[in-house]
C-alpha cells in the first residue's frame, strides 16, 4: 500500500506532518456556559499526532443555540478556555484549527434567548427534530434575517476568527456545511431571498465570500479553511445544481487563496453526503476550480484514503469516528494495527467514558 498519508504537506502557513486530518466532532463536554473544560484539551492532546486537529463546531452567536455542552466562541470566557486547548495541544506537538458556525434554522428552538426565533435566509423550516429543553421539538419556521442585519452576522464571524486567534490557534474552518447558515444561504431549497444574498449562485455565496473574507481579515488567508458538504440534504436543504453551485463556490473561495476547502463527499454509496444515484462525485471538479489544498471527509478508511490522495484528488484525508475510539489513529496506521469500536452511547455527551479513555497502542506494537 501507498504511504502517502504518511507523507508531510504544507497547509497555508502549517508544515503538517502527515495528511491525516482528525475531524471536527460535537462531543459535547464544555461546560455550562459553552467554554471546553480541561477534559476537552485532553481530548484534543491525546490526538495531537494528527497532522491536523479541527475543534468541533463552536458557535459565533447567542442565537446559534445546540445541544447542551456544545461549544462556542463569542464570550471572553470562552476564548480563554480556548486558549487553554491551544496551549495544550501545542505542548503536545500538534497543531489546530477552530472551526466557527451558526446554526441559522437549526437553532433548537427551546434553547433560544429572551423567545426569540432562529433565523436563517429565509422563513423555511428545516424538517425533522431538536432535542428540545423538554424532549423532542419541531425545528421552528425561522426568521428571515432582513438584509441590514447579514452585515451583524458577518460581524460575530470576524469576531470569532479573532477570539480563535487570540486563543492561540493556528487557524479557523468556517462551517459552511451540514444544513448550518453557510449551506442554507448556499443551497436554493433554503434561500428564496430576492436581494442581494440569493437568486443566481454568485447572489447566494456572497454571504459565504464576506464571512472569509473577514476572517482573511483577522488572520490572512493562510489561516482560514471552509467546509462544504455539497450534496446533504437531509433535512430539506438541498440545491437544484449541485455541481454548477459548489463548482462556483470552490471557484469564488479559491479566488481568495485561503488555506484549504474541506469536501465533505461521503465514498459510501447511500449515505446522506454521497453523490445521488447515477450523478458523478464533485470531487474531481473541485479539484479543478479550486487551486489550493483540498481536505476530503466522508467514510473512508485507509485504503480508500491512500489511493484519493494517491490519485492527486485530495492532500490530505479527515477522519471522523476512527478519531472517536482512536486516539493513536496515525500509529495504528502506520503498523496496520488493529482498530478499536467507538461507544456509541457516548459519542454525544457525558464524562471521561467514551471520551478520554480509549487505549493507546502499548510501546512494544508501536515500534518504540
Amino acid at each position: 500500500m501507498s504511504k502517502q498519508l504518511f507523507s508531510s504537506m504544507k497547509l497555508g502557513r502549517l508544515d503538517l506532518p502527515n495528511r491525516i486530518i482528525m475531524a471536527p466532532m460535537n462531543r459535547a463536554r464544555c461546560d455550562a456556559g459553552r467554554a471546553p473544560t480541561d477534559m476537552v484539551g485532553e481530548y484534543y492532546s491525546q490526538r495531537a499526532s494528527a497532522g491536523l486537529l479541527i475543534t468541533e463546531a463552536s458557535s459565533v452567536s447567542r442565537l446559534s443555540q445546540s445541544r447542551p455542552n456544545a461549544s462556542a466562541i463569542y464570550q471572553d470566557n470562552q476564548v480563554e478556555a480556548w486558549g487553554r486547548v491551544a496551549e495544550t495541544v501545542h505542548a503536545a506537538g500538534g497543531r489546530i484549527f477552530q472551526q466557527i458556525y451558526h446554526l441559522g434554522r437549526k437553532s433548537d428552538p427551546s434553547r433560544m434567548p429572551d423567545g426569540l426565533l432562529p433565523v436563517a435566509p429565509s422563513a423555511i423550516a428545516a424538517k425533522g427534530e431538536v432535542a428540545g429543553l423538554n424532549g423532542p421539538v419541531d425545528f421552528a419556521v425561522p426568521r428571515a434575517l432582513e438584509t441590514g442585519e447579514i452585515p451583524d452576522v458577518v460581524e460575530e464571524f470576524r469576531l470569532a476568527a479573532r477570539g480563535a486567534g487570540k486563543a492561540g490557534m493556528d487557524g479557523i474552518e468556517i462551517h459552511g456545511a451540514n444544513a448550518y447558515l453557510v449551506d442554507q444561504f448556499l443551497k436554493d431549497k433554503s434561500n428564496r431571498r430576492v436581494d442581494g444574498y440569493g437568486g443566481d449562485v454568485a447572489a447566494r455565496v456572497r454571504f459565504l465570500m464576506e464571512v472569509t473574507q473577514a476572517a482573511i481579515d483577522e488572520l490572512g488567508a493562510d489561516r482560514v479553511g471552509v467546509r462544504i458538504s455539497p450534496h446533504l440534504s437531509v433535512d430539506g436543504i438541498g440545491d437544484s445544481d449541485v455541481a454548477a453551485t459548489f463548482t462556483h463556490v470552490a471557484g469564488a473561495l479559491g479566488s481568495l487563496g485561503i488555506a484549504y476547502l474541506h469536501l465533505v463527499e461521503a465514498v459510501v454509496p447511500g449515505t446522506p453526503q454521497a453523490p445521488a444515484v447515477g450523478s458523478e462525485p464533485l470531487l474531481p471538479g473541485i479539484r479543478k476550480a479550486f487551486p489550493g489544498a483540498i481536505i476530503v471527509n466522508g467514510g473512508y478508511d485507509q485504503a480508500k484514503a491512500e489511493a484519493v490522495v494517491e490519485a492527486g484528488l485530495a492532500d490530505a484525508v479527515a477522519f471522523v469516528r476512527l478519531y472517536i475510539s482512536n486516539p493513536d489513529l496515525v500509529d495504528r496506521f502506520r503498523l496496520d494495527a488493529p482498530l478499536a469500536e467507538a461507544d456509541a452511547a457516548t459519542t454525544h455527551g457525558g464524562g471521561a467514558k467514551g471520551y478520554i479513555d480509549y487505549p493507546v497502542l502499548q510501546p512494544a506494537a508501536a515500534g518504540e
